[in-house]
C-alpha cells in the first residue's frame, strides 16, 4: 500500500466526522431493534408485517439486529475509529503532560488572562525564593524551579492526567464492545463453534421436573447446561380481580449426582450457577394437581400430581379419590370438587380451596388432604461470559467522563525577580477547561500569599 493510501486510511479514521456519523447511524439502528420484537420465529413477522416485508427483514437479520452481520460491522468500524483517533491525539497529549514547563519564557507569563504581582519589599533574592517555595508548600503545590534570565521560575501543577480523561472514555467503549462480542450466541456459534460458551434460551418447567438443557433462543435447538435444574415448588399470588400478584419458584440445582445449590427465585431476583443465570419470567397453569393426602392412623403419605375427573386407587393407604369439579377463573382454580372414599360407607364429597388442608373423617379412621394446581415456571436463561467486561467498562466510563467533564489540568507559574532594587513575584496560571473555577482557585491562592506575606 502506498503512502499516500496510508494517509487517506489514517485521515478517514481519524475523523470526528466519521465518529459522530457512525455513532448517529448506531443509535438510529438501536432505536429499530428497539421498537421491531426481536428473536421471534418467521411466522410472528409474516403475521405482523406481511411475507415480503418479514422476508427482506430476515435477509438484514433485523430479527436478531444485534447480532446481524452489518450491526457488528458497525461497532467494528466505530471501535477503529475510537482507536485511530485515541492514537492519533494521545501522543500530543502525552507532550502536553510531560513538557518541561520551566522553559516558559518569562514575558509570556505576564500576557496570561489569571496573574498577579507580589511585591516583596526588604528582601533579598534568596529569601523571595524561600519565601516562594513555601508559598508552594503551603498550599499543597509541589514546585520546581530553575535561575532563568536573571531571577527564579517556579512551575507546579495539579490534574495534568486529566487531559487522558477521553481517552478512558474511548477505552471503556472497546472493552464494552469486547465484553458484547464475547457474551454474543452468534459469535459463539458462528465463529467459536461452542453454542454452549455464550447463549440465551429458555424453557418451561412443570413442579416435580427437572432439565439439563435449555432451547436456544435464536434457532430453539437444545443447548446442554452441563447440570440439572429442577423445580422443586411453585407459588403464586392473586389480586382479587385475578390479575397476578407475584410468584416465585424453588430451584434446585444438581452438579454430578449431587445437590449444590437451592434457591427460590421470582422476577429480578435470578439463580446464577457456573456463569448461566436463570430468570423467573413467566409460568404456565397445568389442568392436573399436586396432591398430598395422608392416613392419620396408619401415618402412610402420598404425593403425586394427578389429572383432573380421574379416580385414583391409594392401595398403602386404603382409599381412593379425584377431583371431580372445579371452580375457574380463566386458567386460574379457585375451588375444587374433591371424591374420597375408604370403601367403608358412603363417599364423601366436599369443595375446598387449593393448598388448604382438610381434615376427611372416615369410617376407618382420619385422613388429611391437601391439593393444588400444577404450575411450570417460565425460565429466560442466558450465558453472558463478557458481561463483567462490560461491567468494568461501564464503570471505567463513569470515571472517564467525571474526570472529562468535571476535573482539569491546572498550571501555576511564579517568577521572582528584581528590579531597580526591588524584589517582586509574577504569579500566573492557566487551565484547559473550567476557566471559570480556574480563576477561582488561583484567587484564593493568590489571596493566602498576601495573607502570608503580610
Amino acid at each position: 500500500m502506498s503512502t499516500q493510501n496510508k494517509n487517506a486510511f489514517w485521515s478517514l479514521f481519524s475523523s470526528v466526522k466519521l465518529a459522530l456519523f457512525l455513532l448517529f447511524t448506531l443509535a438510529t439502528t438501536s432505536i429499530i431493534g428497539t421498537i421491531v420484537p426481536q428473536n421471534n420465529p418467521p411466522e410472528f413477522y409474516i403475521r405482523l408485517y406481511g411475507a415480503p416485508l418479514a422476508r427482506f427483514m430476515q435477509t438484514l437479520g433485523v430479527p436478531d439486529m444485534y447480532n446481524s452481520w452489518w450491526f457488528i460491522g458497525l461497532l467494528l468500524l466505530f471501535s477503529l475509529n475510537l482507536i485511530v483517533c485515541s492514537l492519533e491525539r494521545i501522543p500530543h497529549v502525552w507532550r502536553l503532560v510531560t513538557q518541561d514547563n520551566l522553559k516558559t519564557n518569562p514575558a509570556k507569563l505576564e500576557k496570561m488572562g489569571q496573574r498577579e504581582i507580589i511585591p516583596l519589599p526588604g528582601t533579598s533574592m534568596g529569601e523571595a525564593v524561600a519565601k516562594t517555595t513555601s508559598y508552594f508548600a503551603r498550599q499543597g503545590w509541589k514546585a520546581a524551579k530553575r535561575d532563568k534570565d536573571g531571577g527564579t521560575l517556579f512551575f507546579a501543577q495539579k490534574g495534568a492526567w486529566t487531559r487522558f480523561g477521553v481517552y478512558l472514555v474511548h477505552s471503556s467503549i472497546l472493552i464494552i464492545l469486547v465484553g458484547a462480542i464475547i457474551g454474543s450466541p452468534t459469535f459463539a456459534r458462528k465463529f467459536f463453534h461452542a453454542p454452549n460458551f455464550a447463549f440465551k434460551g429458555s424453557v418451561m418447567l412443570p413442579e416435580g421436573k427437572a432439565t439439563n438443557f435449555v432451547y436456544s433462543s435464536q434457532n430453539g435447538r437444545e443447548i446442554p447446561l452441563g447440570f440439572t435444574v429442577r423445580c422443586d415448588h411453585f407459588d403464586i399470588e392473586y389480586y382479587s380481580n385475578g390479575m397476578p400478584k407475584d410468584y416465585r419458584a424453588k430451584l434446585t440445582v444438581i452438579d454430578h449426582g449431587k445437590v449444590v445449590l437451592q434457591r427460590d427465585i421470582e422476577v429480578n431476583h435470578p439463580l446464577r450457577y457456573k456463569g448461566i443465570t436463570f430468570y423467573q419470567a413467566s409460568y404456565q397453569p397445568y389442568p392436573s394437581f399436586i396432591v398430598r393426602v395422608k392416613n392419620k392412623k396408619t401415618g402412610v403419605e402420598k404425593k403425586d400430581v394427578i389429572p383432573a375427573r380421574e379416580q385414583i386407587v391409594w392401595k398403602k393407604g386404603g382409599a381412593s379419590f379425584g377431583i371431580i369439579n372445579m371452580q375457574n377463573r380463566g386458567q386460574i382454580v379457585q375451588r375444587i370438587k374433591v371424591w374420597f372414599t375408604d370403601n367403608q360407607g358412603a363417599p364423601s364429597e366436599f369443595w375446598i380451596e387449593p393448598n388448604r388442608e382438610a381434615v376427611i373423617k372416615r369410617p376407618s379412621g382420619d385422613f388429611l388432604f391437601k391439593a393444588k394446581q400444577l404450575y411450570a415456571t417460565g425460565l429466560q436463561v442466558s450465558k453472558d461470559p463478557g458481561v463483567w467486561l462490560v461491567y468494568l467498562g461501564c464503570a471505567l466510563m463513569l470515571i472517564g467522563l467525571l474526570v472529562a467533564f468535571f476535573m482539569s489540568h491546572r498550571k501555576i507559574w511564579a517568577f521572582v525577580s528584581e528590579k531597580e532594587g526591588q524584589v517582586s513575584v509574577l504569579f500566573a496560571g492557566s487551565a484547559n477547561k473550567n476557566k471559570l473555577g480556574f480563576e477561582k482557585t488561583f484567587t484564593a491562592f493568590i489571596d493566602k500569599i498576601k495573607g502570608l506575606a503580610g
